[in-house]
């Protein structure tokens, strides 16, 4: 199927499909700014984690299987039985009458939230030309970080006057995106099947439990479970049996889910390498920023739920840039300077101590923000630049795929890393409670903050060499870069 529409209905189109991925790109920063409120509601703080947990395991699933279902059956219906299930999902979260059924409910959000991202930029891709279509990737990549800076306020403000509105109010936002795609997204048949198109529901199963498997050890290992454990060793033996079998299906099927013919591409293979690598070192080490200014430098949470953007304002100020720069130089050009720029963030965070300051880390995180902001928007370019229509919705959703399980890979990494530097016994969130910190004495204090630092320093140590194994890859990519 290919798209032919007019000016109007493209604008329409774009609009319903930005309105889906502000959903998208909020849920997470909005709910983790909320849960709190919520865990005290429920009084379930065994559960808190999974909140998060299951929202990110059922997405990832579900990302390269869309992708395909897009390729075969048109990207119009799978995108809209995508945001049908995340509306739906939403709802039945708002109206959560427990942790357990929020948790299910989350579940159901995660599937249909699969589809957004992915499919949102395949369908950009089929609409715009490539140098358009490059201009409204940066653009995208600014919007994902302006929302990742409104989410925290938002979600804070919701959850003090009603909680469930920060899922409910998903529902008419996420209809008017409906409707708009539903009116006004028209495909026409590119050219006709000699035979009905077959769901390879063998490579579905085997893929998604060994998604599932590798995911679920990630999030439980080291907490739950320790790494050596049996149910730990049982999920990665798991995941490795479930996905050669599904590599041993995709070669025999007829309509592959994830074609392997596509990582035959260079620009898909090593573009999905860097991708992993880069995922796994941002969201795996950043993630302890907040808690380092807090707890060490000692500033007030108002200050520390804020500290994250200057680096997000960067990152939107290399995403724009970005748009001009695809249609001047290739992808290693631009990929290359970018994780060069964030290996020296990483290098400067890696310096971090208890003497560091709050402008000492803005200054570092700038730099790592202005690295970051290129990276996204080209990779997904550069996807959908190395393939035909046939193949672009695989491409695009195995590009989003390999950036959120290496984003989850690198949290539970880089998670485990930090508490193996730590003394046993040492936890640093005890620098964030009040009231444990009012029966420590101060060396206590001041020791448990050095040990923290110096944990949290190797950890961007190990991020660094994170970003030089993306930056490697990225050099494999060659001249390629997008074509008119």
């Amino acid at each position: 199927m290919v798209m032919e529409m007019k000016t109007n209905r493209v604008r329409t189109v774009t609009a319903g499909l930005v309105i889906g991925l502000v959903l998208a790109s909020l849920e997470q920063t909005i709910v983790a700014t909320a849960l709190p409120t919520i865990v005290h509601r429920f009084g379930d703080l065994l559960l808190y984690s999974w909140v998060f947990s299951v929202y990110m395991l059922a997405s990832t699933a579900a990302m390269p299987i869309y992708g395909k279902l897009a390729d075969l059956y048109g990207r119009k219906k799978i995108y809209l039985i995508g945001l049908l299930l995340f509306l739906i999902g939403s709802l039945l979260c708002g109206l959560a009458g427990s942790m357990t059924a929020l948790i299910l409910f989350r579940g159901v959000q995660g599937l249909g939230a699969g589809a957004l991202m992915p499919l949102a930029f395949t369908i950009i891709a089929d609409l715009y030309p490539p140098q358009q279509r490059a201009k409204l990737m940066g653009t995208f990549g600014s919007l994902f970080a302006v929302s990742s800076l409104l989410g925290p306020a938002l979600g804070g403000l919701l959850a003090e006057w009603h909680w469930p509105l920060i899922f409910i109010l998903n529902v008419p936002i996420g209809v008017i995106a409906f409707f708009c795609i539903h009116s006004a997204l028209h495909e026409s048949p590119s050219e006709p099947r000699a035979i009905k198109p077959r769901i390879d529901w063998l490579g579905v199963l085997t893929m998604t439990g060994g998604i599932l498997s590798l995911l679920l050890a990630c999030v439980t290992g080291g907490r739950e479970f320790a790494w050596q454990s049996a149910p730990i060793v049982s999920l990665f033996a798991g995941s490795v049996l479930l996905l050669t079998a599904f590599v041993l299906i995709e070669r025999k099927a007829e309509e592959p889910i994830l074609p392997l013919a596509l990582f035959k591409r260079r620009t898909l293979s090593y573009g999905n390498a860097a991708a992993f690598f880069v995922s796994a070192a941002m969201f795996g080490a950043i993630a302890y920023i907040p808690l380092f200014v807090q707890g060490v430098i000692g500033v007030s949470p108002q200050v520390a739920g804020y500290i994250m953007t200057p680096f997000m304002l960067a990152t939107a100020i290399t995403s724009m840039g970005c748009r001009s720069w695809l249609a001047k130089v290739s992808f290693r050009a631009i990929l290359v300077p970018s994780l060069l720029l964030m290996l020296t963030g990483f290098g400067l965070l890696a310096r971090i101590g208890a003497e560091t300051t709050v402008t000492q880390m803005i200054v570092c995180l700038v730099v790592t923000g202005l690295g970051m902001g290129a990276i996204y928007p080209v990779l997904g370019t550069a996807a959908q630049n190395a393939v035909t229509w046939k193949l672009r919705g695989a491409a695009t959703a195995s590009s989003q795929f390999f950036r959120s399980i290496g984003g989850t890979v690198g949290v539970a990494f880089f998670g485990s890393l930090m508490m193996n530097r730590m003394t046993a016994g040492s936890d640093p969130e005890l620098l964030l409670d009040a009231g444990a910190r009012t029966n420590m004495a101060v060396e206590a204090i001041a020791r448990l903050q050095q040990e923290f630092s110096h944990a949290l320093a190797q950890v961007f140590a190990a991020a660094a060499i994170f970003t030089v194994i993306s930056l490697l890859a990225s050099l494999a990519l060659g001249r390629e870069r997008l074509t008119a």
